[in-house]
């Protein structure tokens, strides 16, 4: 085997960083790809509201509950034969999705896909030091590594509605064969890397990833059935208890899988719980504004698509101008104002209604909320990660995106619970009777959805305006950042 710190550029370096990153590509693809095809899903398969989130949650969640297990598989078991297990995975549920009879056989596969994608990221990143070496082609490697993260999120917005108004919502599942099978077949010009040593921790895993499933479905119950519900109580009081295990688990262990002395220090406690509320806002501002323009707006699949760009977009304009920010502010001068801008567009969104135009009331809005997360990204990042051992760096790295992804599933949820409640109050069943022959009811339906998603956008802003009191009290380093860390997963 090859030493990964040889100074020399080796042959087939190219093709490797390509294989890395169309890896990367099509792992963050799938956070966006299937919101544009979340209404035609529920139209097919006439699924409630409520477990609508389940499409998407069943992944982020499965990928952030499992993302430090799958970089302990690859450390004990070797990184490359790890990265093309989860691929193998990742693609083989990608084709179950595709082809999926009822919610819950989606459900499951989107599941599995978060299983693969949780083997496959860790160790994609993990490869990048193993094939090049310390300097310019590795700093070129990491470049091209993040902006594969900034353009999935682009791609997926696109493609999704291209896919989806073009062919079928299953085509965003189908897409991913192609593309992991050449993935597959390129990977032969990855080395392996060393091996370490220590236990797996797989019980802890499970315990976690438990946690955040019962939390995240007791949340989303609770839109339909209330808070005193007693199945709400049930799924919550678990989530407690799973949590209180995994805490356990991990303080007894002597390798433990989440080192609890990362969050003893203030300032990386602190960037890990705005990442948490960062996650929350992104993701369910965006899984709802694309069901608002689908099913208040009455935008197509590739019409909402296009019009979810300037999120996309907001969201690489905001991470390159905090990567200016930081090299000369402190964290929290960066961060706090760009939490503070995300809250605002938020605001701007809870305004919206049946009556609302696209481009003087919801554009303004979702480059605001985008933009302002993006500043906040990569300070908090780079905060979380910063004076961390060496040896925990990658552990480190992988608790923040970990952070992103549960945040993302729990925002999901309760904006979704919120919305729920709200539209269902005015009118049970909403999103179900707006194709409906009576054009009165449907009209009402698309109401009673837009005043959903307008109490849901509020309750966002909430959650963004308490990320930067966190931050503001949390983060108190003044020392400023260099931006040598990837975006993503």
């Amino acid at each position: 085997m090859r030493d990964s710190t040889d100074p020399t550029t080796r042959p087939g370096s190219g093709l490797a960083l390509l294989v890395i990153a169309a890896a990367q590509l099509m792992l963050v693809l799938d956070d966006s790809i299937a919101n544009i095809a979340l209404p035609s899903i529920q139209r097919q398969f006439e699924v409630s509201s409520s477990a609508l989130p389940w499409v998407v949650n069943a992944y982020v969640l499965a990928f952030g509950g499992l993302l430090l297990l799958g970089g302990r598989v690859g450390d004990l078991f070797g990184r490359l034969r790890t990265f093309r297990s989860g691929l193998c995975l990742f693609t083989l549920a990608s084709l179950a999705g595709g082809f999926a009879w009822n919610m819950e056989s989606l459900i499951a596969a989107r599941a599995l896909q978060g299983v693969g994608a949780a083997l496959a990221a860790p160790n994609g990143l993990a490869l990048i030091a193993t094939n090049f070496p310390t300097g310019p082609a590795r700093n070129t490697a990491m470049a091209v590594y993040g902006a594969m993260s900034a353009l999935g999120i682009t791609a997926g917005v696109l493609l999704g509605g291209v896919l989806t108004g073009m062919l079928s919502w299953r085509w965003v599942f189908f897409i991913n064969a192609p593309i992991g099978l050449a993935v597959l077949l390129g990977s032969r010009a990855l080395l392996e890397g060393e091996r370490g040593r220590g236990k797996l921790g797989l019980f802890g895993a499970v315990v976690g990833t438990g946690a955040m499933m019962a939390l995240a479905y007791g949340v989303t119950h609770a839109g339909e059935g209330g808070w005193a519900d007693p199945t709400t109580l049930i799924w919550l009081g678990a989530a407690a208890v799973l949590l209180a295990m995994f805490v356990t688990i991990q303080a007894r262990s002597s390798d433990p899988m989440l080192p609890l002395t990362l969050l003893a220090e203030r300032n990386r406690a602190g960037s890990y719980g705005a990442m948490l509320l960062f996650g929350a806002g992104m993701m369910g501002t965006y899984y709802l504004l694309t069901l608002y323009l689908q099913q208040v707006l009455g935008f197509g699949p590739a019409r909402a698509g296009i019009a979810a760009l300037p999120f996309a977009i907001g969201i690489v304009f905001g991470a390159g101008l905090s990567s200016k920010l930081v090299e000369k502010l402190a964290p929290r001068v960066v961060a706090v104002p760009g939490l503070l801008i995300g809250a605002a567009g938020m605001l701007w969104l809870s305004q919206l209604s049946m009556d609302s135009s696209y481009f003087a009331d919801v554009m303004p809005g979702v480059f605001a909320v985008s933009s302002g997360l993006g500043v906040t990204a990569i300070a908090t990042t780079l905060t979380a990660v910063h004076g961390v051992p060496k040896e925990r760096a990658g552990v480190a790295s992988a608790v923040v995106n970990m952070a992103q992804q549960i945040g993302s599933a729990l925002g999901i949820a309760a904006m979704t619970a919120i919305s729920t409640s709200v539209a269902g109050a005015k009118m049970p069943q909403a999103a179900t009777r707006l194709a409906g022959p009576d054009h009165a009811t449907a009209a009402q339906a698309a109401e009673a959805l837009a005043s959903g998603y307008s109490a849901a956008f509020m309750a966002g802003s909430a959650l963004l305006l308490i990320a930067a009191i966190v931050v503001g009290w949390a983060v108190n380093t003044r020392e400023v950042q260099k931006t040598a860390v990837a975006m993503g997963h």
